[in-house]
């Protein structure tokens, strides 16, 4: 099951290289994404251990941080108003 996992990474991936290199995306898109991911770290990370909300934590995982990155800062309101009225 791992090596079926695997081969599914590696075409993805050689897919995905195929794709950009064919449209002539250049790489310009991926330091914006990357931009994007570290604001959006950044961003729960203040979040958290800020303290402005008492008791209210967003953990760090893949899918906070890319709600927050495809979101921005209404990204980080709305999994705060979701910790807050669900847990």
């Amino acid at each position: 099951m791992k090596l079926a996992a695997m081969g599914v990474l590696i075409i993805s991936a050689a897919l995905l290289i195929f794709i950009v290199m064919k449209k002539r995306l250049g790489w310009g898109w991926i330091s914006l994404f990357g931009t994007h991911l570290v604001l959006a770290a950044l961003a729960l990370y203040v979040v958290n251990f800020s303290g402005l909300i008492s008791g209210v934590h967003v953990p760090l995982n893949p899918v906070t941080i890319g709600t927050v990155t495809i979101l921005g800062l209404p990204g980080v309101i709305m999994l705060m108003g979701l910790k807050i009225t669900l847990f």
